[in-house]
């Protein structure tokens, strides 16, 4: 009978393994064809086309479906049994890391942003072009410098991307990356996708190991390394969230493992330094630092480190500040409108422009009032606990990725997960749910193909999907 259960616990094991890894080969075949077909992405532009040719989008989208539906399957079986399919903590990386490097196949059909990010890094490193003033287009169109777009195909990709007249709309520390990137393309767009993506593949398995390291639990290795919505948003489309998870994970491993402030604090600036929504997270760090000294040098000390962070922060842009327009991109990208409420506000109602600014205004400023109180009450704890305190960070950061941000993108939801160990059992499920449920209802684009106006749709169903997912987990609960 024992040897009788070890086979079984042997099957399940492989067969698991095997139908993961097949359904993300069957996911990664339309790439490769297209590629085949090809030769290379350069003038790539089918996005939302799964199978990147012409086949009727219905027909397309249904095949997404089927395909992410057996992704998502086989990722919750293979972590519910776990411990059957991986015996031990190296089984687990090399089987994630297969996984990884599978989705390096995969072109990003759903977002054009690494072509954009190449072409920044490109007109920075090559050109020497400040990309916080200079756009692409505006490099290109002037003088003779359309001519560089017959040699460099890495330009000439990120001339035709739609950011394109856009300065950059990140931090400097992307920026630097991406210009590390587009140097060793040699000015080639296969080779600096490719790049990028083993850049993401690394990044994706630091983070791994940083959430083992952190938590000592497989599960959440697992949840987030084998995850279709960080495989497909993070590996396939090369979002610089993963990058932003990087250097959150190191700031909680040097706060939480090494107790060293500093180091913690320069990742985290590092971070905010590509995204600025982490800096939500300065106050639980410093406060939890110094939480077990008395009042007025507590005061003191966060005073100390929150400057520390701001000169870390005004170092990074140092490399490519001339004026305060360096903000400039910054603003322009919270001034569109795509994929959250904000857009439904703009269809359905009269005078949405105005509507929209006073909405946004109105939360902004309920969030910084709630926020600020908070902190103060935080400071004034005798007692904390960081696990306890970083779920309700995870709660100011859903509130801001839901409520504040106009131009909400599937991507962002990211954010939650460098917070996702300390939450409750609850919130992990329903966070994942969330995830996935953005991969599905991505399938609007996949249909009508991109536009704002699908914004709107899109939006329905992550509303819908996630009222779903709680109402399951709710009677699940119950039962």
């Amino acid at each position: 009978m024992e040897e009788i259960n070890k086979k079984q616990k042997k099957e399940t094991k492989t067969i698991l393994k095997i139908l993961f890894i097949i359904s993300c080969i069957i996911f990664a075949i339309p790439s490769i064809t297209y590629y085949i077909e090809n030769k290379t992405v350069l003038k790539f532009e089918p996005w939302f086309q799964f199978l990147l040719n012409d086949t009727n989008r219905i027909e397309q989208t249904m095949v997404y479906i089927l395909i992410l539906i057996a992704l998502t399957v086989f990722y919750f079986l293979i972590v519910k049994n776990r411990e059957k399919v991986f015996k031990s903590k190296k089984e687990m990386f090399i089987f994630i890391t297969i996984v990884a490097l599978i989705f390096i196949a995969v072109i990003p059909f759903t977002c054009s942003d690494v072509f954009y990010y190449l072409g920044v890094g490109r007109i920075n490193s090559e050109y020497h072009q400040n990309p916080y003033y200079t756009t692409i287009k505006e490099f290109v169109e002037q003088g003779n410098n359309s001519n560089y777009l017959e040699q460099d195909t890495v330009l000439e990709q990120g001339y035709i991307n739609d950011w394109a007249d856009s300065t950059v709309v990140y931090g400097p520390i992307w920026t630097f990356i991406c210009s590390i990137v587009s140097v060793l393309s040699f000015g080639n767009i296969d080779i600096g996708l490719t790049v990028f993506k083993l850049f993401n593949v690394i990044v994706h398995i630091l983070n791994c190991y940083l959430i083992y390291k952190i938590s000592h639990k497989k599960i959440f290795v697992l949840l987030y390394g084998l995850n279709p919505f960080i495989l497909i948003e993070g590996i396939a489309c090369v979002h610089n969230d993963m990058f932003v998870i990087l250097f959150a994970l190191c700031s909680f491993y040097f706060l939480l493992k090494k107790k060293n402030i500093w180091l913690s604090l320069l990742f985290l600036a590092l971070a905010t330094a590509i995204k600025y929504f982490t800096i939500i997270l300065l106050p639980f760090i410093v406060i939890y630092y110094v939480r077990k000294d008395k009042p007025l040098k507590k005061f003191a000390k966060c005073i100390g480190y929150g400057m520390l962070f701001v000169a870390l922060i005004a170092i990074c842009y140092l490399m490519y500040v001339q004026d305060i327009n360096v903000f400039k991109g910054l603003v322009t990208q919270q001034e569109k409108l795509a994929k959250s409420f904000y857009i439904i506000i703009s269809e359905y109602f009269k005078e949405p422009e105005g509507l929209v600014t006073i909405v946004n205004k109105t939360l902004l400023m309920a969030f910084t009032i709630i926020y600020f109180f908070f902190c103060i009450t935080l400071l004034n704890k005798k007692e904390i606990k960081f696990g306890k305190e970083i779920q309700k960070a995870n709660y100011f950061i859903m509130a801001f990725l839901f409520l504040l941000i106009t131009n909400f993108q599937p991507w962002y939801i990211m954010w939650l997960f460098p917070c996702l160990m300390w939450q409750k059992a609850d919130d992990i499920k329903l966070i994942i749910q969330i995830s996935l449920i953005s991969q599905f209802a991505n399938s609007v684009f996949l249909i009508y193909g991109e536009g704002w106006i699908y914004g709107t749709p899109f939006t329905f169903l992550m509303v819908l999907g996630t009222l779903i997912a709680v109402l399951y987990n709710t009677r699940m609960k119950k039962s």
